[in-house]
């Protein structure tokens, strides 16, 4: 087990990505409860306040080649925003992100989908989006929808979907674009029980192929199953990185509830 510092990283050979003192700030504006007086002063209406929030302090750590790397936290804790600032999402507030490969992340199930386009169409925009040419996405548009399970309905337009629908495509076109990175948020969420089976075995697939794979997940199970390293992030902060287990157990420990089943399925 290792706790990180924001200077240390993981000695390795070649690197998919390099976080180097990453620090991501928001400006929030919230309404402020006026007082009586200003209340009256002000007609009723109560003052814009502004508000930073430091979602990402100071992180730093390295991904080589061939790590399938778990991310682990509360809800808060800063894994969402890091996964958005690796994809390019986000920028920095301060520090700096190297990346090397195409990036497929599956970040918000559906995100960039239109709705008012039929589920085809958005496949091969997904996949155009994922730098793949049109002839690609094309030839391999039957296999994402078989995959999804939506041959029926793959011609309408997605605004008819039901959330389940819409999830098991968005899962199926991040993971059908020959990614050289994956990087999946809560994915496993996404549809029935034989879905999440079928999506478990495709991610230990893509683990084995891709250079280097993100799993955000509050199942610790899915954590210790797809991946063979694992960061710890609490209020923003990297508080630890080890191997799964290590840092699942910590992290258990932490949050003072022990590796119950509901834990390790669910927390």
């Amino acid at each position: 087990m290792s706790s990180l510092s924001a200077s240390e990283s993981v000695p390795t050979k070649g690197l998919s990505v390099k976080v180097e003192n990453l620090s991501v700030t928001y400006r929030t504006t919230f309404e402020r409860v006026p007082t009586f007086k200003n209340a009256i002063t002000r007609f009723g209406r109560g003052q814009r306040a502004v508000r930073e929030v430091e979602a990402l302090k100071n992180v730093t750590f390295d991904v080589p080649d061939g790590t399938a790397l778990g991310i682990i936290g509360n809800n808060g804790a800063g894994k969402s925003t890091l996964m958005r600032a690796l994809a390019g999402i986000l920028p920095p507030t301060e520090g700096r992100i190297e990346v090397n490969g195409r990036i497929s992340p599956l970040l918000s199930l559906g995100v960039g989908f239109n709705p008012m386009l039929s589920g085809r169409e958005n496949i091969i925009l997904g996949g155009l989006a994922s730098g793949l040419s049109r002839a690609q996405v094309v030839a391999r548009a039957e296999e994402v929808t078989a995959f999804a399970g939506l041959e029926e309905f793959i011609d309408a337009p997605m605004r008819t979907y039901s959330s389940g629908m819409y999830s098991r495509l968005a899962f199926s076109v991040a993971v059908h674009m020959d990614p050289d990175i994956l990087m999946i948020d809560e994915a496993l969420s996404a549809g029935d029980a034989t879905f999440k089976t079928k999506a478990a075995e495709k991610m230990g697939e893509l683990r084995e192929s891709a250079r280097a794979f993100f799993l955000v997940s509050h199942s610790l199970a899915s954590i210790k199953q797809l991946c063979n390293d694992a960061i710890w992030l609490h209020k923003g902060t990297l508080m630890m990185r080890g191997t799964p287990e290590e840092v699942t157990a910590a992290y258990a420990d932490f949050v003072n509830v022990g590796e119950s089943a509901v834990i390790l399925e669910d927390l």
